[in-house]
């Protein structure tokens, strides 16, 4: 009974082997895409922070989608100093910067008005310095830091960090949506 319940574990092993196998063999190879370069400037950046995601648009056609970081705590708008969140609304490229302590940074102008009037009736600092920005300088190219690690900055690889960066003016408009 035993050599009977043995060969017939055997057996199923084998069959599932095979049939993972079969499910391998038969996947098709992913599809790759090679998209053109950009060329022109990039006129505005769309921000999904609940699926990761970052658009840009010339034209209003979308060239470019990359998944991205966001904030330790990415739930809600930013509010104060230290949260650890993603600002959200209407924004714009206001700064560069090619020596950050990340692979290149694009600033955004927050905090703006209504942001720095909240922040001053609730007597605390609304936060600031909100770039894109690729990972930590001290980190291998290539290396990506996991999970949602800034402190309310939006980060990418170093490689599509420089893949944007002569495409991105001062003044973009950049709108970020929960």
């Amino acid at each position: 009974m035993r050599r009977l319940a043995g060969a017939f574990s055997a057996l199923v092993l084998m069959v599932v082997c095979a049939a993972v196998a079969l499910v391998i063999v038969m996947r098709p190879p992913p599809v790759v895409t090679v998209l053109p370069p950009l060329t022109g400037a990039i006129d505005r950046i769309v921000v999904q922070k609940s699926a990761r995601r970052m658009m840009l648009f010339q034209d209003s056609s979308v060239v470019r989608e990359y998944r991205i970081a966001l904030g330790f705590a990415p739930l809600g708008a930013k509010d104060r100093q230290g949260d650890g969140r993603t600002p959200e609304g209407l924004f714009k490229i206001d700064r560069r910067n090619a020596e950050s302590a990340y692979h290149l940074s694009l600033g955004i102008n927050y905090p703006r008005a209504q942001d720095l009037a909240r922040a001053a009736k609730g007597g605390y600092s609304p936060g600031g310095d909100i770039f894109f920005h690729g990972q930590p300088n001290a980190w291998p190219d290539g290396a990506v830091v996991a999970g949602d690690w800034t402190a309310g900055c939006m980060a990418l690889t170093d490689a599509e960090m420089r893949e944007i960066w002569d495409f991105v003016p001062i003044g973009t408009a950049v709108e970020i949506l929960p």
